[in-house]
């Protein structure tokens, strides 16, 4: 089995998809994916993103993730179209606010679960409001400090 070899990707080209990027971060609450919480659009391959229209980017907010190797400001790729199995990283709306978790199953029973040990796990069915909205397909971690981004 040979190594894949990521293909150089030329804006605009037939193979990019663009991606909407969502101005709410996740765990901050957040409505629906309406055009007006809209903040532009990412060009991804289309490997990474085989269902553009059911794929949106999201922001992280805060560090109950961190077990997972998801951090503030990261940014979350997530796919409507999935079905979550166990061990997924999910979007889910939880009581009207929109948050990153991983999915477990356990025989018949869906559990969420912070990758933090000081945060709690709870049963999907004991949730008031709660909906699995998306399946993470991956997230985009800075290795470099912000700051020098801005420039």
């Amino acid at each position: 089995m040979g190594i894949a070899r990521i293909e150089e990707l030329v804006p605009g080209s037939a193979d990019a998809v663009r991606i909407p990027l969502i101005g709410q971060s996740l765990c901050a609450g957040f409505p629906s994916p309406a055009d007006d919480f809209l903040e532009g659009a990412l060009e991804l391959p289309r490997w990474l993103a085989p269902n553009p229209p059911a794929t949106f980017l999201w922001r992280i907010a805060g560090n109950s993730m961190r077990g997972a190797g998801i951090f503030d400001g990261d940014l979350a790729c997530v796919d409507r179209s999935l079905q979550p199995t166990d061990g997924s990283v999910v979007v889910a709306a939880i009581d009207g606010e929109m948050s990153i978790k991983r999915y477990r199953l356990e025989g018949n029973r869906a559990w969420l679960a912070f990758e933090n040990p000081d945060l709690p796990v709870f049963a999907v069915e004991e949730l008031q409001d709660g909906v699995i909205w998306g399946v993470v397909r991956f997230t985009i971690h800075w290795h470099t400090a912000k700051a020098a981004l801005k420039r």
